[in-house]
């Protein structure tokens, strides 16, 4: 009777050894998570923060709490962008946290006319604040040793999508912005740019103008190839987005002749030649129109009375003024002010 008291012992503490083992293998190398999902920790984040992030997306939450204790994750996890994948277990979340095993993120840069605007964008897309931002990108110290100055730094963003770690510093973003503008200026380009007679520079500002001048790829080269004509015969290009950029008001409908007198480098219905920097981040289409510019004898356009976003083009001056008065007839039509 002993004896198989003893053998009956002996099995239930087998079993329950063999239980707690298993139970504890699944808790910490089974299923804790279920469902795809972002977690985003902050660089000012506390531990007590990403734990209240991260539980709602895990099973076997105590055996996350023992683990972290026992790796020290509390006081060595990693700031950054991470992707919780089904079927990943305590041990490998937790591990990534403290070894900072980051997703990249996909930054969007387009649409911005100013650098404090560029700065805000990011700032929604990047774990780093606005203000920060905007003094890296108007840095003279970083604009020089990138080859650039403060005003012209902006030249060098190229809009497009990019993959950059969340925790992506202000300096680190602009470094890598300069290897993609670098890229961006394939031999090809720099041939088409020398074509035109133009510093890299210049191609920006000019290709800024012509993308607030239209959205229509299409017609792109041909307003291109106007400011062109302008800038080899010395005609000032007075064009019509370098005032609104002047007056720093965007909202402008329509642009009065008061509004040509504001004084700015910028406007250049006062001041010859190109503004001092791009008047806003030219799109691709717009920087490729400048480089493959149309060649014609057009100095003038005026957008169409239609109000389809394409422009009128003229040679002389009498013919302008006559897609000037319909344009303007239309505008008083509508009530356009």
């Amino acid at each position: 009777m002993r004896k198989k008291t003893w053998i009956w012992l002996l099995l239930t503490a087998v079993t329950v050894v063999l239980v707690v083992g298993v139970t504890g293998f699944v808790q910490f190398k089974g299923r804790a998570v279920t469902e795809q999902a972002e977690l985003f920790v902050g660089s000012h984040a506390t531990y007590e923060e990403v734990v209240d992030s991260l539980m709602p997306r895990m099973r076997h939450r105590a055996a996350f709490h023992r683990y972290a204790r026992r790796i020290d994750l509390p006081e060595t996890f990693k700031a950054g962008h991470y992707v919780l994948k089904p079927g990943m277990s305590v041990i490998e979340v937790a591990r990534m946290l403290k070894l900072g095993l980051q997703t990249p993120v996909r930054v969007t840069i387009n649409n911005v006319r100013t650098p404090a605007q560029l700065a805000e964008k990011l700032a929604r897309q990047l774990d780093a604040d606005s203000a920060a931002l905007l003094r890296v990108v108007t840095s003279d110290r970083v604009a020089r040793e990138l080859g650039f100055d403060s005003v012209t730094l902006f030249s060098m963003f190229i809009p497009d999508t990019y993959e950059l770690w969340w925790t992506t510093t202000p300096e680190e973003l602009v470094r890598r912005m300069k290897q993609e503008y670098d890229r961006f200026w394939t031999p090809v380009r720099d041939a088409k740019r020398k074509r035109s007679g133009l510093s890299r520079l210049e191609v920006m500002t000019l290709a800024s103008i012509v993308y607030e001048e239209t959205r229509k790829t299409d017609e792109m080269p041909r307003i291109a190839g106007v400011y062109i004509n302008r800038l080899r015969r010395g005609i000032p290009l007075q064009a019509d987005p370098t005032v609104k950029y002047a007056m720093q008001d965007f909202t402008l409908r329509r642009i009065l002749h008061r509004h040509l007198k504001t004084q700015s480098p910028y406007n250049t219905y006062i001041h010859r030649g190109l503004p001092p920097s791009p008047i806003c981040m030219p799109g691709k289409n717009a920087i490729d129109a400048v480089l493959d510019f149309e060649q014609h004898d057009y100095i003038f356009f005026c957008a169409r009375p239609t109000f389809d976003g394409y422009h009128n083009f003229a040679r002389t001056l009498r013919e302008h003024n006559a897609n000037a008065r319909a344009y303007a007839a239309e505008l008083n039509r509508r009530k356009i002010r």
